[in-house]
């Protein structure tokens, strides 16, 4: 069986287990574990603090730092709503193409992971190889996490980090940071006959989303010069506003889902200060001289570094030697790669199938990109018999 079928064959299986963000991962990280723990990596699953989900962290090789990790989120987003061809949770192939849900955000390159782990233990003499499959990236990179703060707890310091992110196998050396927020407001019901009488949390609600809309235009001036990211500036983006249930009842209850996209960290202090004191000044007085129970909160879902552009950067250079990349490029979606980064790990995005594909109905990866990941593997298994700073040919 060639190294594409069984990747495809991964691939299958993974996409049968529904890892939507709000269900377990359970199965799917027990079931990896069970067969790097067969071909003789050192296995460990951390599970969240409810036990529902877990990350795995395998490694092949010596117990020593400046290994290379291998990382991918297990969880996929829903498909609820979505107009799906065929069953999203069953590997499909039409017209030369593998469709479900995960196919290429970002199951593809676990699938092709798994595939080479065999090569892969086989050749990590000099040098460890880590699987770090995680899960609740698409809601906060809440298990990347997790799993960082451990390994920096340990002292384990990996030399470099691949995030295999659907990027079309290109050479991502860069991308702005991702903070999520839940904005919740809490009004004072009544009959719609007398608005003045309640407070209306629809109303702050939009409101709030119109100070995020008005914040937003005066980030585009402070974009960095020479920025390279697309576009240059911060941008922040209201993705769910819910409140209110009959058109003629005042509704005491409202909340905002909202990000922020960070090119520079000042830019998210910038914005939360920006909102405090809006909340603080304007929206919380108006509310309260109606209401003093009214109140509104903010929660942190998730604020997940960038990953910063770096002069010298392992990562960058193995994998562009590796994929034979002409050049590299910058990204405004965001990834684990910031948190790998922040323990001082050389990090990279480079994953097969393209982010055009992810979040949509009738996700699907091509055969082709799948075994591009698989050339890049087998050549990066080749590098680990050769100690961490040494040059693989020497």
């Amino acid at each position: 069986m060639t190294d594409l079928q069984q990747t495809i064959d991964h691939l299958d299986r993974l996409i049968a287990w529904p890892t939507v963000s709000s269900d377990s991962n359970l199965a799917l990280i027990e079931d990896c574990a069970e067969r790097l723990d067969a071909l003789g990596a050192r296995v460990e699953v951390h599970r969240s603090a409810d036990g529902t989900k877990a990350n795995l962290w395998a490694t092949f090789g010596p117990d020593i730092d400046g290994g290379v990790v291998l990382s991918g989120h297990s969880d996929v987003v829903p498909v609820t709503d979505q107009d799906w061809t065929s069953d999203p949770f069953r590997l499909a192939e039409r017209d030369g193409l593998l469709y479900g849900r995960g196919t290429c955000d970002m199951k593809g390159f676990i699938a092709a992971c798994m595939a080479m782990a065999p090569v892969l233990a086989e050749r990590a003499t000099a040098r460890p190889v880590h699987f770090a499959f995680t899960h609740d990236e698409e809601v906060g990179c809440l298990g990347g996490a997790e799993l960082v703060h451990i390994l920096r707890e340990r002292g384990v310091t990996p030399g470099v980090a691949i995030i295999g992110e659907p990027t079309s196998m290109r050479v991502i050396e860069g991308h702005k940071g991702c903070c999520e927020y839940r904005t919740s407001f809490t009004g004072l019901e009544g009959h719609g006959s007398r608005p003045e009488l309640g407070v209306n949390a629809v109303d702050y609600a939009v409101r709030y989303a119109a100070r995020l809309h008005a914040i937003s235009h005066e980030l585009t001036t402070r974009a960095p010069e020479g920025s390279r990211f697309e576009p240059p500036w911060t941008t922040i983006n209201v993705g769910k506003l819910v409140g209110g249930h009959a058109h003629n009842v005042i509704p005491g209850k409202a909340l905002i889902d909202w990000d922020l996209r960070p090119v520079v960290w000042d830019d998210a202090e910038f914005v939360k200060s920006e909102m405090a004191d809006y909340v603080a000044h304007t929206l919380l007085p108006a509310m309260q001289a109606v209401h003093p129970g009214a109140g509104i909160s903010v929660e942190t879902v998730g604020e997940v570094p960038g990953l910063e552009p770096m002069d010298q950067n392992e990562a960058r250079d193995l994998v562009s030697e590796l994929t034979g990349a002409n050049g590299t490029d910058l990204v405004a979606f965001g990834t684990e790669a910031g948190l790998f980064q922040s323990l001082g790990t050389s990090a990279v995005v480079c994953g097969p199938g393209s982010i055009e594909q992810a979040h949509k109905p009738d996700e699907f990866i091509a055969p082709d990109q799948l075994q591009e990941c698989l050339t890049f593997l087998d050549r990066l298994s080749v590098t680990l018999s050769t100690p961490p700073g040494q040059a693989a040919d020497a």
